[in-house]
Parts: structure tokens; sequence; C-alpha cells
């Protein structure tokens, strides 16, 4: 009676493994699904439409209607503003202006962000980010583009492809696929991100003068991500500013900052 027992004990703890597998499995396999259907919500963090606090006007594009936050100013020249991921550029607008009073400003809020329609996506901010600056180029000869966090990704392929005069990054990333495989190592995010903002492949075609802004202690891009972006430049094109006691967030909230942005022509 023993011997019949011990010998249907392998078989019992073969059925136990194999379902504590399956369940496994099954647990991974939904969070892999989890993440492929709602991953976008993990990158962009859209702002609801507030009271208006600057002038604005409206960029119709293919399948959205775009709001564009500006600050009119006729002659050649022209700053066009891509944010972060979960900001509102308007709120950015009395700054520029008062550092570059002698520019038109133009600041674009991504599809769903604050009064725009559709959805944001890669492929769509791109073809935004085209289409208003080819719009500000028409009108002035000589444009500069600063793009933060989000939008750094969209101004290096902007900068890659037309004529920009020159462009300003802020706690810009190599890619958000790094980003995505340093936070969640255990998911196949090469197989399942949509949108990677691969800027480090755009950057070698960069030729116009370029500064890198960096926070010291940015929790999102580590320094060796940012030191492998700028030599992911032509020799001579980016230069790198540190902001020494800020993260990823707060690098705008030091003087230094700003006397960067200051020294941009």
């Amino acid at each position: 009676m023993t011997f019949f027992t011990h010998s249907f004990q392998p078989t019992r703890y073969r059925r136990m493994l194999w379902s504590l597998l399956t369940i496994a499995t099954s647990a991974y396999v939904g969070i892999c699904v989890f993440f492929l259907i709602f991953q976008r919500s993990f990158i962009y963090m859209p702002r609801p439409e507030t009271p208006a606090h600057a002038d604005a006007f409206t960029l119709d594009v293919p399948g959205a209607r775009v709001r564009i936050s500006t600050r009119p100013h006729d002659g050649p020249k022209a700053l066009v503003y891509f944010g972060g991921n979960a900001e509102d550029v308007a709120y950015t607008l009395p700054d520029l202006t008062a550092l570059f009073p002698d520019r038109a400003i133009y600041l674009m809020h991504y599809r769903g962000y604050c009064g725009s329609s559709g959805r944001p996506a890669e492929a769509a901010l791109r073809s935004d980010a085209r289409a208003l600056f080819r719009m500000v180029h028409a009108r002035h000869p000589d444009v500069i583009i600063i793009g933060r966090s989000l939008g750094s990704s969209l101004a290096i392929q902007l900068a890659a492809e037309e004529p920009v005069s020159r462009i300003v990054l802020i706690t810009p990333f190599e890619s958000i696929l790094r980003i995505a495989q340093r936070t969640a190592p255990f998911l196949p995010m090469t197989l399942l991100l949509r949108d990677t903002f691969e800027s480090w492949r755009y950057a070698p075609r960069v030729t116009c003068p370029t500064l890198i802004i960096a926070a010291s202690a940015d929790e999102i891009v580590p320094m060796k991500d940012t030191q492998a972006l700028l030599e992911a430049f032509q020799p001579d094109v980016a230069s790198l500013r540190i902001i020494g006691s800020t993260d990823h967030n707060s690098v705008s909230d030091k003087a230094e900052f700003w006397e960067a942005l200051a020294g941009t022509p």
C-alpha cells in the first residue's frame, strides 16, 4: 500500500508544477497584453483645456485640429517650443517672451492636450511638428526650436530634416524604448512598444548648433543616457550644460537654467 502511494507522488508534483507554470505564464501574458493596450497612457498625460491665458490659433492637420499658443512678433526670427508629456506649454509663454523679445513664439499643444483634438501618438506628433515648423518657417526664416523631454525628440528630428537655425534640448533622452526597458526589464519592450521616440537615430544628421540642458540628478534620464545622446551628434555640433542639484522636473527652477536659455541667440 505504501508503494502504491509513493509511485503516484511524482505525477502529483508534476501536475502541481505544471499548474503553477500555467498560472505564471497566464499572468505574464496578461501583463504584456495590458501594457500593449494601455501603453500610450504611460507616455502621454494630456492636460485639460484651461481658461485662456495666451493668444492661440488652431492648426488644421490631417485627423486633428491642434491648438498653438503664440506671441506674435513681426520680423525674421521665431521660436517653436515642444513641451514635456504632462505639460501645458502655455504656462511657459511668459518666460520665453521675456527671454526672446525679438522672436515670434509658437508653442504646440499635442493632440488631446489643452483643447487640441485627436489622440497623441508618435507618428501624429512628428507630423504635426513638421506642419507647424513649415508654417512658421514660411513667415520667419530664422527659427529656433526648444524641446523639453518628450518634445526634445520632435526637435531633433525636425533639425535633422528641416532648415532649423538652432535647437535647445531640455532633459532629452536617447529613446523612450531605452527608458521603458530600464523601467520594466521583465517585459519584451522591443516587441510591445509602439512609440519608441528614438532620438539617437536622428542626432547624427543634425548640423545646426545644439545645446543640451541636463539635470544633474535626473531620475528618468540618467547622465549616461545624456552622454550617449551627446555622442550621437557629429563632432562640434552639440554642447552640454548640466544644471546642478536638479532632477527631471525641477531643472527649470534654477536661475542657471534660464541663463543657459538666454545665451541662445
